[in-house]
């Protein structure tokens, strides 16, 4: 072997490595500098957990001038604010960040009244608002109080049975009044017994599920109120006799909504829809998968809701009021009129064959220019309470709701996701086996491996 040979091979071996460097610096440098102008990321969580949704979205393109977020903590905090406000940013050129450390700009915070660490200040011109939570719920919701303005207020009769803001049961709306508050709502009970008049700073009145009638003056109130231009939701359970919890028909109430064009049938719905099994829900849970075409429901394309003892409606448009279906059961729906028997049946050939309307959104022309009164008719109540507003689409729902009643359908989407618990639950006996084999067997398997391609070796 001549030196000339191996001094050739070498300098070719150099001629590789040297490419070699030369290529991987300049995919280095080409990344890097991609990196730097191009600020992309990857979410591989299920729910997309660290994605904005898209109501966040929805505010941020429909900005009609420059938004200012101020983001006030410690060193220690930073890299949080950022993870998040640089998405925001990232949306929109509109969208400025500043990060203010609490400990070189003290004099800062003061000037803001800032209080407390973690904590975002959104700018829209001479406004500004505080997040009340720092996460996207309370950054997007900032935005949307300084970009709206004006305080909305949903107001809850009480006095009949209702479902109750202040009730943290199963049966309460502590879950409803939590979400309509981030979604910059302020939350009142009030009541129309002692005086039947609906307070002038409500935005929308919320009739939740009463099990007992109205009386007139109650009634006269709320249908004065919605044909003066008010927002009205009502849910309507049905009227069903089973031992101590009856149900009032409320026949005041209903001749209201039949003059709206809204009848609230007397009976129960049952749906033997095959996908509700699937989810560990019974006949008596009407499962929606499909809906109609409104502001309310065409984010929920594809996201099942469920309402749990319901009745049916009959819609038509009335004099003054245009009234639209929302969502109906499924061809397998039925219904039944016996409304007193502790035990239901479902028996195809004695009871009306679906689908049936379940809730309907309507207007009431007023006579006055941008004074049109709203209501939607839900034919069910437990629906919004805290035993079902977690159930899927429910939450979205309501607030779709509570934003076209109170005019706000831009803001109408898919909200923030909630943190996703991926928690994995274990018996006894499979803890045992899981500690048994990381503990003991997969050891001792590198163990006897190493053992055996030792005697090998030998």
């Amino acid at each position: 072997m001549s030196q000339e040979w191996l001094k050739a091979r070498q300098t070719k071996y150099v001629a590789y490595a040297a490419t070699y460097i030369i290529i991987i610096t300049a995919v280095l440098v080409v990344a890097n500098f991609l990196a730097n102008r191009y600020n992309k990321s990857y979410d591989a969580t299920t729910n997309k957990q660290f994605t904005l949704s898209d109501q966040t979205k929805k505010v941020i393109g429909d900005l009609k001038q420059d938004v200012t977020i101020q983001y006030f903590d410690r060193p220690s905090g930073m890299q949080a604010g950022k993870d998040l406000l640089d998405r925001y940013a990232n949306l929109s050129p509109k969208v400025k960040v500043e990060y203010v450390d609490l400990l070189k700009n003290p004099q800062l915070a003061r000037a803001a009244n800032i209080t407390r660490e973690a904590t975002a200040v959104i700018g829209l011109g001479a406004k500004k608002e505080e997040a009340r939570t720092f996460d996207e719920t309370g950054v997007t919701g900032a935005l949307v109080r300084a970009e709206k303005g004006g305080e909305r207020t949903v107001c809850v009769v009480g006095g009949s049975g209702e479902h109750r803001v202040d009730d943290s049961s199963a049966e309460g709306l502590s879950d409803f009044q939590n979400a309509v508050q981030k979604d910059n709502y302020k939350v009142k009970p009030i009541g129309l017994l002692e005086k039947a008049e609906v307070p002038s700073d409500c935005t929308v009145l919320v009739v939740a599920g009463p099990t007992g009638d109205y009386v007139q003056p109650e009634v006269d109130a709320i249908k004065k109120y919605v044909e003066n231009g008010g927002r009205a939701l009502l849910l309507l359970d049905p009227p069903l006799k089973l031992g101590r919890k009856e149900i009032s028909d409320n026949n005041a109430l209903l001749t209201m909504l039949s003059g709206w064009g809204v009848t609230a049938d007397k009976d129960l719905l049952l749906d033997a829809n095959p996908l509700s099994q699937l989810v560990g829900l019974d006949a008596t849970v009407p499962l929606v998968t499909n809906y109609e075409s409104h502001a309310i429901v065409n984010d929920l394309k594809g996201t099942a809701t469920g309402f749990p003892l319901s009745r049916s409606l009959d819609v038509k448009n009335g004099d003054k009021t245009t009234v639209t279906k929302l969502f109906s059961t499924s061809d397998n729906s039925f219904s039944t009129t016996n409304l007193s028997s502790a035990e239901i049946r479902l028996d195809p050939n004695k009871n009306k064959k679906g689908p049936f309307t379940m809730a309907a959104a309507g207007t009431y022309n007023t006579g006055k220019p941008n004074n049109q009164g709203r209501f939607v008719v839900v034919g069910n109540s437990t629906w919004a309470s805290n035993s079902f507003l977690r159930f899927n689409g429910n939450r979205n729902l309501m607030l779709n709701t509570m934003n076209w009643l109170s005019s706000d359908e831009d803001l109408i989407s898919i909200r923030p996701k909630e943190p996703e618990d991926r928690r994995i639950l274990l018996t006894r006996a499979q803890f045992l086996m899981l500690r048994s084999v990381s503990q003991f067997l997969l050891p001792l398997v590198v163990v006897f491996s190493g053992v055996m391609v030792w005697f090998r070796r030998r």
